[in-house]
Order: structure tokens, then C-alpha cells, then sequence
């Protein structure tokens, strides 16, 4: 086993979650915003994850365990889901239609909580692969001696 692998692994780990954590934390700062820079309101975004490298035979699989390159995970990119705003009833709130309703961003709290606490295990999971990967190293010094 190539221990340097299972750090770059974690590591992409670790980098993802973080990504993850902070859009989430983004979104549950703007759950009130009604109005952004292009006059709309805040719209929830999610990160997009992908394997990498990209395996796209058995041949690219076996040649990356023959080279023994590391694998992990990258931020595929940031994405805002479609336009499903709630209208809430306030004819006081400054950004209140002629109707009084409120256009507000289409954040639910505990979906974002819970896509957290999620976010943060994963973090934790890969940050404790990274110590056991020391530890295996400390471990397999100690052997030598």
C-alpha cells in the first residue's frame, strides 16, 4: 500500500468537504435575502463532487493501480438548483409585490443543517484516515528498528 496515496485521497477528502460546508454555510447566511446584486432573491446552491481521475474503463482503472496514482474526489462545481422561491404574505417588507407577497429564497434551514452536520462527518471520517494513515507509518518505522 502506498501510504502517500491514502493522505492525497483523504486530503481531496478534507478539501471537498470543507467546499461543502461552506456553500451550506453561505446558504443558511442568505436564507433571508430577498434581494441580490441582479435584483433576485438568494438562490440555494450545492456543490457538485466527482471521482477523480475519471474512470472510464477497466484498463484506466488497472493502469491507475499499476502506477499507483492516487484517486480521490474534486469539486465539480458549484450549482443553483431551479427557481422554486416561496411567496410569503408581509405587504410591510420593502421588497413586497404590489399584492404584499415577498419573494424569499428557497432555503430550508434543517435540509441545510442536516447537509452540515453530513458534510462534517465526512470531514472528520477523512481527517481521522489521515491519523491512522501516521499511525500505520509510525507503526511500520518502528518495525525497522
Amino acid at each position: 500500500m502506498d501510504f502517500l496515496n491514502a493522505f492525497k485521497i483523504s486530503a481531496s477528502g478534507l478539501t471537498a468537504q470543507r467546499s461543502k460546508i461552506n456553500v451550506i454555510a453561505d446558504n443558511i447566511a442568505n436564507a433571508e435575502t430577498t434581494r441580490t446584486a441582479d435584483g433576485t432573491p438568494y438562490n440555494r446552491k450545492m456543490v457538485v463532487l466527482k471521482e477523480t481521475p475519471d474512470r472510464q474503463s477497466f484498463e484506466d482503472a488497472l493502469s491507475e493501480q499499476t502506477d499507483k496514482t492516487a484517486g480521490g474526489v474534486d469539486v465539480a462545481g458549484v450549482i443553483a438548483p431551479e427557481n422554486n422561491y416561496k411567496m410569503i404574505y408581509n405587504p410591510h417588507h420593502p421588497d413586497a409585490n404590489e399584492k404584499g407577497y415577498v419573494t424569499m429564497p428557497n432555503i430550508d434551514p434543517l435540509v441545510e443543517l442536516s447537509d452540515m452536520m453530513v458534510a462534517r462527518r465526512a470531514y472528520g471520517a477523512n481527517a481521522t484516515a489521515i491519523e491512522s494513515t501516521k499511525s500505520m507509518i509510525l507503526d511500520a518505522l518502528k518495525i525497522g528498528k
